[in-house]
């Protein structure tokens, strides 16, 4: 009886030398994963905040590049004041503005471009009728698991409000 109490307990503690790198595997990957999903939900609230923005405010977004440079730097630092950023390494000409408008005779959705057929204003052109928010080249993010080495991951997200202020 006092061999099989022994031989119990030398295989539960090679059990529990199995199991612990895989459980401390999925709590790094727990972690990772709300950190990823954490900063693609503020990338999001970012670009929503500057495409609201836009689209509330008159402007001639073809001749207007202060104004947008002004809001996208308002929504990088949550204040007026050039501070700290919501997130490192967020610049405001990596977020790019496209203009977009239906088509009359298909209904299609294209971009407007800055002419006097298309969003210009200045030249008898129409306000557009979406604002398009994303990043050029995606924010990347760095995963971090012990032991490997990983490419970061670019996040894209992309935000659509209308002109008139969504």
């Amino acid at each position: 009886m006092r061999r099989n109490r022994r031989a119990r307990n030398g295989t539960s503690l090679i059990e529990s030398a199995m199991w612990i790198p895989i459980l401390v595997s999925l709590l790094f990957g727990m972690v990772e994963l709300a950190r990823v999903s954490y900063t693609y939900y503020t990338l999001h609230k970012i670009l929503y905040n500057v495409g609201k923005t836009l689209g509330k405010t008159p402007l001639n977004f073809c001749v207007d590049e202060e104004s947008i440079t002004a809001i996208k730097e308002f929504a990088l630092s949550g204040s007026l004041e050039t501070g700290t950023r919501i997130l490192p390494n967020l610049e405001a000409d990596q977020i790019q503005v496209r203009l977009e408008r239906s088509l009359a005779d298909t209904g299609e959705i294209v971009e407007c471009d800055c002419s006097s057929t298309g969003c210009d204003i200045s030249q008898g052109g129409l306000q557009p009728e979406y604002i398009v928010i994303s990043l050029s080249d995606g924010y990347p993010v760095q995963l971090t698991f012990p032991g490997l080495s990983l490419d970061p991951i670019p996040l894209r997200p992309q935000v659509r409000v209308p002109a008139g202020g969504g």
